[in-house]
C-alpha cells in the first residue's frame, strides 16, 4: 500500500514538471522574423540606383575596358536560418564566384539547397545588369510573414572582389509591412581576393578573409582605390529603395503610376570627392655643371602619379635647382 502511494506521488510531480515544461515553450524568446503578425504576403518593388560617378569618386575610376558599371542584383527573400553573406564571416563558394565574377549560377544553387533543406528560403529575385556606374534598375518581389527578412548583393564592376549589399534586413514591423526603405550602401570586399584597385590582376587571398566594409582609411594602402585619407566617411556609391506595393481587390499587386526610368542616366546630386596631386620621390641630384671658379647647379627631378581633382591640391614644382661646386670644370 505505501508502495502505491509513493507510485502516485511520484506520477503527480513527473506530471507537475512536464506541465511546467511545456508552458515555459512559450515563454522562449521568438527571432524577430517569427513574431510577424502582418498579412501573410506582401510585394515590393526595389529599385537600385548606382552613385558610382567619377565626380564623387575620381581616384583610378574606369573609364574603359572595362567602364565603371554594375553587376545584375541579386536578392533573397529568407528567414533567419540563411545568410547570403554576412560582415566579419567568410563569404560562400557561391558569393565568392559572385563577388569576382559577377557569376550567380553557384550563388543561386546554395540559396535553392537552403531552401530544400532547412526550408529558409521564400523566393529569389534579380534586376538586369546597370552598364554605368550611375544607373538604375528594378524589379518587383514576395515577402512572407513567416520570411520577412531580404538579402541582396551587386558586384562592383570592375574590381577585385567588391560589391553592394544588403544582410537580413527585417520588412516586417510586427503587425504590418514597412511601406518604404531607402538605405545608402557602401563597397564591401568579400575577402577572397587581395587587388587594391579596381583594374588589378585575380590575387586569390590564402588563407581566405573574412567580409569586410571598405573605408576611405581601410585598407590604407595608398594604391587602393578608394583610399581617401582625407574624408571621414566615403561617399555612398549605391543606393536601395524599397516600395510596397498595394493589392488591387483581386489580391494582384498594383504597378506604380510614377516609376522611374529605368537603365538610364539617373540625375542625383553627388558632392565632389577632392582628389590631391600624388608625385613620386625626387630623382638623384644630376652632375653639377658650370665653369672653373665659378658657383655651378645642378637639378633632380620627380613625376604626377595622380592628377588633382575637384579642387584637390595642385602639384607642387616638378623640378628642382641647385648651387653646387662643378666636379668637371670647362
Amino acid at each position: 500500500m505505501e508502495n502505491l502511494v509513493l507510485a502516485s506521488c511520484s506520477d503527480k510531480l513527473i506530471s507537475t514538471l512536464l506541465l511546467t515544461l511545456l508552458s515555459c515553450v512559450t515563454c522562449v524568446p521568438l527571432d524577430d522574423d517569427s513574431v510577424c503578425t502582418a498579412e501573410e504576403l506582401a510585394t515590393y518593388s526595389v529599385v537600385f540606383t548606382g552613385k558610382w560617378s567619377q565626380a564623387a569618386f575620381p581616384k583610378q575610376y574606369p573609364l574603359y575596358r572595362p567602364p565603371a558599371q554594375w553587376s545584375s542584383l541579386l536578392g533573397v527573400a529568407h528567414n533567419s536560418d540563411y545568410n547570403m553573406w554576412k560582415t566579419n564571416e567568410y563569404a560562400s563558394n557561391g558569393m565568392r564566384e559572385f563577388a569576382e565574377r559577377g557569376e550567380p549560377w553557384a550563388l543561386m544553387k546554395e540559396v535553392e539547397a537552403a531552401g530544400e533543406k532547412i526550408q529558409s528560403v521564400h523566393g529569389i529575385f534579380s534586376t538586369p545588369a546597370v552598364s554605368t556606374g550611375t544607373g538604375q534598375a528594378s524589379t518587383d518581389f514576395e515577402v512572407h510573414s513567416r520570411y520577412s527578412l531580404v538579402s541582396m548583393a551587386v558586384r562592383i564592376v570592375p574590381s577585385p572582389d567588391w560589391f553592394v549589399g544588403i544582410d537580413s534586413l527585417n520588412l516586417c514591423e510586427k503587425d504590418h509591412w514597412k511601406q518604404k526603405i531607402s538605405l545608402e550602401l557602401f563597397p564591401y570586399d568579400a575577402g577572397t581576393d587581395s587587388g587594391f584597385t579596381f583594374s588589378s590582376p585575380n590575387f586569390a587571398t590564402i588563407p581566405q578573409d573574412t567580409v569586410k566594409e571598405i573605408t576611405s582609411s581601410s585598407p590604407s594602402h595608398p594604391a587602393n582605390s578608394f583610399y581617401y585619407p582625407k574624408l571621414k566617411n566615403l561617399p555612398p556609391i549605391a543606393r536601395i529603395t524599397m516600395i510596397k506595393l498595394k493589392r488591387s481587390k483581386l489580391g494582384f499587386p498594383v504597378p506604380q503610376s510614377n516609376g522611374t526610368a529605368i537603365g538610364n542616366e539617373i540625375d542625383d546630386s553627388v558632392s565632389e570627392t577632392p582628389l590631391d596631386c600624388e608625385i613620386s620621390l625626387w630623382s638623384p641630384w644630376g652632375l653639377c655643371k658650370g665653369k672653373c671658379g665659378r658657383l655651378g647647379s645642378k637639378t633632380r627631378t620627380r613625376y604626377v602619379r595622380l592628377q588633382p581633382a575637384n579642387n584637390g591640391t595642385p602639384c607642387p614644382s616638378l623640378q628642382e635647382e641647385s648651387e653646387c661646386e662643378p666636379d668637371n670644370c670647362v
